[in-house]
């Protein structure tokens, strides 16, 4: 068998892992964001300053929000499930000496501070778990995507042949997810008041760069002769392919319907899409061909998957451009956020009711296809991991209450709500995703600034370490120094770029 066909195999043919597993592996990167807040406000209680140094502020970021997520997905995949409750316990023992230290300068009950903490002011227009969830979104696809060449990445956690729920197959809704949070129709508020249509033509525009690397990656895969899953997005579609089309029909969607009604257009699909699964024989179309024998003869044939699953991913969006709509409403308290993290559990256990009724009467969830199942899954799995980010945050308000003047990068700050508000037209991201201060070098904002260009510098750094190496046959230690390399690399370079204030955007 020769490299090509054995890199194939080994990432064709898989099944998934559990639901629970992959819940508990949702929890980590939170968890992480939280740590590394913890320290900087333990830095500032001993030190009485801030962290400044770029240097340290660069390996801080990457040794607590990154390389955990590296081990977790490798050689400690198999003690996952410990894994969120030694770094919770770890988190819990330095904001007891937070607490501990601040204490005796503390001259009002617990109680009293929790009733001023339901009160305590948040910027209304910046909300920063929306930035943190597309970008550790975009970091654990990075991960993953190399990661899953080399053995010590469970096979259950790579994407599932037909069925099946694979941390993979999580990443790809998760990327739409993430890029619907932030859509134009979502974020620009003067939207409404332009044509819609004019607007549309805009959107048709701005996808050329994602159809200009869909054609690069196509052109680099079959010259080079580089491994690929068929089955995946199909013989000449992918990923970049998929991303494009699919925001391009959902801008033309919200040039006829409003964005208020998104949700009942991401309903529509997705159940629509799933009775034609059934109904017809659409489904055996996808799994085995026109012809009943996989047949790759034809450009339909050839790209079923990644045609027919546009519809699923669709209905992601649709249903992500809900969600962010409904961010823009106003709460400029941490009690309006409470209650908007309490009405999002209550709706995440409803799709998780809904997920099960769909499994089984419907189909398993496949996202070879992005059935209904898929779908409901999706967007479950993305709103516990952007409400985590949420408690996260409100957390690190609360710690930084106690300590007067400490402050956290990517955070809410309290009470200096017009500060950032002045800054607005200084920052890359519309109002409501806006960045914090430059002056803190954030690895977070760093990739925040470029993400695309991250994600392309992660594909290209790939292709070229599958090439130079053999990663089927690493052993645990070598696979390791890889991936930290790899991922120090192209975080360095988000960093050195945000350290000069250079957005590689020119669309």
């Amino acid at each position: 068998m020769s490299q090509k066909h054995l890199k194939e195999a080994f990432i064709s043919n898989l099944n998934g892992t559990s639901l629970l597993e992959i819940s508990a592996g949702l929890a980590l990167a939170p968890l992480c964001l939280l740590c590394r807040g913890l320290l900087l406000i333990l830095y500032y209680l001993h030190y009485g300053k801030h962290l400044h140094s770029r240097k340290y502020s660069l390996l801080l970021d990457f040794l607590v929000l990154v390389s955990p997520l590296l081990f977790c997905c490798t050689v400690l995949s198999q003690i996952i499930f410990f894994m969120p409750a030694i770094i919770a316990a770890f988190c819990a023992g330095i904001f007891c000496v937070i607490y501990s230290q601040k204490k005796h300068k503390i001259q009002v009950p617990f109680r009293q501070i929790v009733k001023d903490f339901q009160k305590t002011p948040l910027d209304p227009e910046y909300i920063p778990a929306i930035t943190v969830f597309r970008v550790y979104v975009n970091v654990l696809t990075s991960i993953s995507i190399l990661a899953v060449d080399f053995p010590q990445y469970p096979r259950r956690y790579a994407k599932a042949e037909t069925y099946g729920t694979g941390v993979m197959d999580l990443g790809v809704g998760a990327f739409i997810f993430g890029n619907a949070l932030v859509c134009p129709e979502v974020r620009n508020k003067s939207y409404i008041r332009q044509p819609k249509f004019s607007s549309l033509a805009k959107q048709v525009f701005s996808i050329w760069p994602l159809i200009f690397l869909g054609i690069g990656r196509l052109l680099s895969v079959k010259s080079l002769e580089y491994h690929e899953h068929t089955s995946e997005y199909g013989v000449h579609w992918n990923f970049f392919f998929t991303l494009a089309f699919v925001r391009l029909a959902a801008s033309l969607l919200l040039a006829i319907f409003p964005k208020t009604k998104s949700w009942i257009i991401a309903i529509n699909l997705a159940v629509l899409y799933q009775l034609l699964l059934n109904a017809t024989s659409l489904k055996m179309f996808i799994l085995h061909g026109s012809n009943g024998r996989d047949t790759r003869v034809g450009f339909l044939n050839a790209n079923r998957e990644g045609l027919l699953s546009l519809f699923g991913y669709l209905a992601i969006y649709m249903a992500s451009v809900q969600v962010g709509h409904s961010l823009l409403k106003c709460r400029p308290s941490v009690r309006g956020w409470t209650e908007a993290v309490c009405f999002s559990l209550l709706i995440i256990c409803l799709l998780f009711v809904f997920l099960c009724v769909s499994q089984a009467y419907a189909d398993p969830v496949s996202r070879r296809m992005a059935n209904l199942s898929y779908c409901i899954w999706v967007v479950a799995h993305c709103l516990t991991l952007f409400v985590c980010f949420v408690v996260t945050d409100l957390t690190l308000v609360f710690t930084k209450l106690l300590v007067k003047g400490a402050s956290v990068p990517c955070c809410w700050d309290t009470g200096n709500t017009h500060h950032h508000t002045s800054r607005r037209h200084e920052m890359e991201a519309v109002p409501g995703w806006r960045e914090g201060k430059l002056s803190h070098t954030c690895l977070i904002s760093a990739i925040n600034k470029n993400q695309l260009l991250f994600f392309l510098l992660a594909n290209v750094t790939t292709g070229a370490i599958n090439i130079l190496i053999d990663t089927v046959c690493s052993k645990a230690a070598f696979t390791l120094c890889i991936l930290h390399f790899y991922m120090f690399f192209i975080c360095l370079i988000m960093h050195v770029l945000h350290t000069k204030n250079i957005v590689l955007k020119f669309w």
